[in-house]
């Protein structure tokens, strides 16, 4: 299971290095993809490919899951960790996603998260703002 939250920074290439706790659960083979609010999704390849077949089983004739699959697997790109712990992010993501130096890392369970930090912080306050009413309503 994946938690915390990790800062770390791109490099010139465009790489970033996994945060040491989470390469256990990510292995040395990774997905990459569009994720919500603007951050990018890193799942392991296993993890990857039970999403997949949850997306398959659901009925191709819904409009919003074929938008959605489309979205998430037009944008997914594998990623190999380096000898250093890195992966390298596509161009197109880090830019979707409004990456330029800093970035936040955030474990979410079966996910990774790559933030912009001042987005992933306005994302924070808004959510800490909402916490006690979103815990009533899911709980």
């Amino acid at each position: 299971m994946l938690y915390g939250e990790y800062h770390h920074t791109l490099d010139e290439k465009g790489r970033v290095s996994l945060p040491a706790k989470f390469r256990a659960e990510l292995g040395d083979h990774v997905v990459v993809t569009k994720g919500l609010e603007k951050c990018i999704f890193v799942y392991s390849s296993k993890r990857f490919e039970e999403l997949v077949a949850k997306l398959e089983a659901l009925p191709l004739g819904r409009k919003a899951v074929r938008d959605f699959s489309r979205i998430l697997l037009a944008s997914s790109t594998d990623a190999e960790v380096d000898s250093h712990g890195r992966i390298l992010l596509p161009a197109n993501l880090r830019q979707w996603a409004g990456l330029e130096r800093a970035v936040v890392w955030i474990g979410v369970s079966s996910r990774a998260e790559i933030w912009d930090p001042v987005a992933y912080e306005a994302f924070t306050k808004r959510a800490e703002s909402e916490f006690e009413t979103i815990a009533e309503e899911l709980l």
